[in-house]
Order: structure tokens, then sequence, then C-alpha cells
């Protein structure tokens, strides 16, 4: 299930580097969960409608942001923590929360990334490559992500027949430097394909692909 919040303008500006502050306030509201030190079975978009100014961002006309999670468990912990306190950061409020119920996709689509997506690839030395959506070895990592995370949601079977690749014929794709509590990583904005089971790619609209979904990377639309 996908919620589409909106949110009311910003009476502060919001830092460019903002990500982990929208971790901490989706938590706020999940409260005590297993979502939160474990393998992340949701994922978060950007905020949309911002403009940047001076030294941060402004969203004058308010703010959409879409988070999504295959259970139905913690979605509805959300709206209850939203109707708590629907505070988020820079004066920023929850007014509206909309539900979307997960489309039928079949068996193959290409979805825009809502945000950026970051793949690694590990070395001899336990050191950890960035690969962006440039290296064709990115989609075996962007496949192996995907996989352990549909297992995780209890879709085991269906993983073994999953792929999730690059589009690589997009031609505005590129690569952006998105810094978490102080580390930069490089990240790709590039339409991903995912092929695999029906249940599959609706699984993986909601968990998003790549690594650090549960920080606000590889959410898709």
């Amino acid at each position: 299930m996908r919620l589409h919040l909106k949110l009311s303008p910003n009476t502060a500006p919001v830092p460019f580097d903002h990500l982990h502050w929208l971790t901490g306030v989706l938590h706020k509201w999940l409260g005590k969960n297993e979502a939160h030190d474990g393998l992340s079975l949701y994922s978060f978009g950007w905020l949309g409608g911002a403009k940047p100014v001076g030294e941060g961002l402004q969203f004058a006309g308010g703010a959409e942001w879409r988070v999504s999670f295959v259970s139905d468990d913690l979605s509805d912990r959300l709206r209850a923590g939203i109707r708590q306190d629907p505070t988020v950061l820079a004066g920023m409020r929850v007014y509206e929360i909309r539900e979307q119920i997960t489309p039928g996709f079949g068996p193959a689509a290409r979805f825009l990334v809502d945000g950026a997506v970051l793949t690694r690839q590990n070395r001899d030395d336990g050191g950890r490559d960035h690969l962006t959506y440039e290296n064709e070895a990115a989609d075996e990592t962007l496949t192996r992500t995907l996989r352990t995370r549909l297992d995780a949601a209890g879709l085991v079977d269906d993983a073994r027949q999953t792929t999730a690749r690059f589009d690589r014929t997009y031609d505005k794709a590129r690569t952006k430097l998105v810094t978490l509590k102080g580390t930069r990583y490089r990240a790709s904005e590039c339409p991903v394909i995912i092929e695999g089971t029906p249940a599959a790619v609706q699984a993986a609209w909601l968990l998003g692909v790549g690594e650090l979904t549960g920080m606000g990377l590889g959410a898709l639309k």
C-alpha cells in the first residue's frame, strides 16, 4: 500500500541533506517496530515541490510525499502516528493522507525513480565501490538486493524469478551525490525495469530498489 501525504509550506529553510530527518519522522510515527533496525520492507520518496533558495529548500506551495509499505500493519501505524503528531520538519505538517491501492503491473514494468537509487559492489579489500546506471554490473546488485528484500517479504518463490535493471535508453539519466548524516553516496537518477511474477513487480514498486531504501533512496514512482 502507498500513502500520499500532503504537507503544508515550510516556515524555515529545509536543509538540502534532510533525508535522515525524514527517516526520523517516519520512525517517530511508526513507534517501536521491527522495521527500525532490520531489513527495510518499505520505501519513501523525496519531497516534491521544492525550490532551492540560498542554503536550503523552500516549499512555498507545500510538498507531496509518497511512503510505501508491503505491510498493512505498518501503514496503519503510520496513519495513527500522523494523527497524534502531524509535524514533519521546518514547520511543515501533514494535512492530508490519501491511500493508493497497489496497481497491477503484469510481469514487467518500467518505473521512474522517486529520488535516486544506490547500488554498491564489495571489493576484495573490504571496501565498497559505488555502481551507477552507467555500469552494467549495477544490474546484478539491483537484482540481488531486490531478491533479498522479496524473500524477507515472504515472496520466496517469486524472488527467484525477478530481475531489476536500469533503463539505459533513458537520455536524461544522471548521477547525483546524496549526503546522509555526513556520508556522501553517488546514486543514480535513472528509470528501473523490473521483470518477474506480477506479485514480485507489485512488491518491488512498494519496496524500492537498491540500498538504503529505509533512508530515502531507491523509491519507485
